[in-house]
């Protein structure tokens, strides 16, 4: 049966609070000790899709990290993310996928080149997939945000070395991030050509989910909005990652993006982000819209979103694997814009409005059910065929 054949999830950033969440969670639930919450392929819209099951995922990954994921998933615990008892409980899941985490790179003083680091990361997901029997490895970039690459860059960005080495072992590819990934003309060229789907980027987990339900509002009351601003507190990896003003500029492109698309121009305002190491995994974000109503009237809404950014992000990456699974075995290649309603700056075109997005996404869900792929998609490579390496 389709659904029991078993699928490799490779996750770029492997020993991450995200992956770390995401595969601790699988796990939770298959064991029966948690329910699905938040996954959104586990609602009966999607029990006829043809999804891979959660207990036929085998999870593996790149990290440049060394903490191994049982001390990670106790670092979690301990941070409030994860329930407790819960990493001890699956500790022998826990290192049966850490086991399967191979270095990342380039490392400081690596002197491979980008052909050589692509070759060598595709050798590891072609391994995977070999001894573990599998049907096919969907990579998920989930690492911390990267700085977009320069005009006069020399190299691909590491995002892109990964993304490459996917398209290498004819994987299909999602990414999670910010980060380039994909974005290449080259590359999302040899996806495309080698008959693989892709889907991204960057997850819609919190600010930019609510701007995306209440954008839609103001365009069908007629009210126009004069100024949008926000602000986001956030520690972990990802605040100190955002840090960086290049890539803070990165993340906030895409939250752009929801507003122009849905209200037809960017408002005034802009999206500060803030480090703040003591709030961990948590975060808060808070909307400041200023519109106004008939004959002028000023008008103001505000808004605050607190949550946990590992635990909302892990149900939609587990989703998002088994989306592209599934599209990749019954043909579908290049950008799914179906798969939207996860993203801030969706590969392909389509609506902006989560409402319009959901709508797709459950048209999707009926098309993977019969197992056809239409007009816009489709490709020939199979399961478990290699590639030759793409460069740039």
């Amino acid at each position: 049966m389709t659904a029991a054949r078993r699928t490799g999830v490779w996750f770029i950033g492997a020993r991450g609070s995200v992956a770390t969440t995401a595969i601790t969670g699988c796990a939770a639930v298959t064991a029966g000790l948690h329910p699905p919450t938040g996954m959104v392929t586990e609602t009966d819209h999607f029990s006829h899709a043809g999804l891979p099951l959660l207990t036929a995922l085998v999870f593996g990954g790149h990290d440049t990290a060394t903490c191994p994921l049982p001390k990670r998933a106790e670092e979690l615990t301990a941070g409030g993310v994860l329930p407790h008892g819960t990493a001890t409980a699956l500790h022998a899941e826990l290192t049966r996928a850490d086991e399967e985490i191979r270095p990342g790179g380039p490392q400081p003083g690596d002197s491979r080149t980008d052909e050589e680091l692509i070759t060598d990361f595709a050798a590891d997901l072609t391994d995977f997939r070999r001894r573990h029997a599998l049907e096919r490895v969907v990579v998920v970039n989930v690492a911390s945000t990267e700085p977009a690459p320069g005009p006069d860059a020399t190299r691909l960005a590491a995002s892109s070395l990964y993304a490459a080495a996917a398209i290498h072992a004819g994987c299909p590819y999602v990414n999670f991030t910010p980060s380039t990934g994909l974005r290449t003309p080259a590359l999302t060229d040899a996806a495309a050509t080698r008959g693989l789907p892709h889907a991204g980027r960057d997850g819609k987990t919190g600010q930019t989910l609510l701007r995306s339900v209440l954008a839609p509002m103001f365009v069908q009351r007629a009210l126009a909005v004069r100024a949008w601003s926000g602000s986001n507190l956030l520690g972990g990896g990802d605040g100190a990652a955002l840090a960086d003003p290049a890539a803070a500029a990165a993340k906030n492109a895409g939250k752009e993006r929801v507003l122009a698309d849905t209200l037809g121009t960017a408002p005034q305002g802009e999206v500060h982000i803030d480090d703040v190491p003591a709030l961990g995994d948590f975060k808060t974000a808070w909307d400041h819209i200023a519109f106004d109503g008939f004959l002028g009237s000023r008008m103001v809404l505000q808004t605050i979103w607190q949550g946990c950014d590992s635990a909302l992000a892990a149900p939609l990456v587990l989703d998002l694997a088994r989306l592209t699974a599934r599209a990749h075995e019954t043909g579908l290649s290049g950008p799914l814009p179906e798969l939207a309603f996860y993203f801030k700056d969706p590969d392909g075109a389509g609506p902006a409005s989560l409402a319009d997005q959901y709508r797709t996404l459950l048209h999707f869900a009926d098309r993977l059910a019969t197992g056809r792929s239409e007009t816009g998609h489709g490709g020939t490579d199979r399961p478990g065929t290699d590639h030759p390496g793409t460069g740039r």
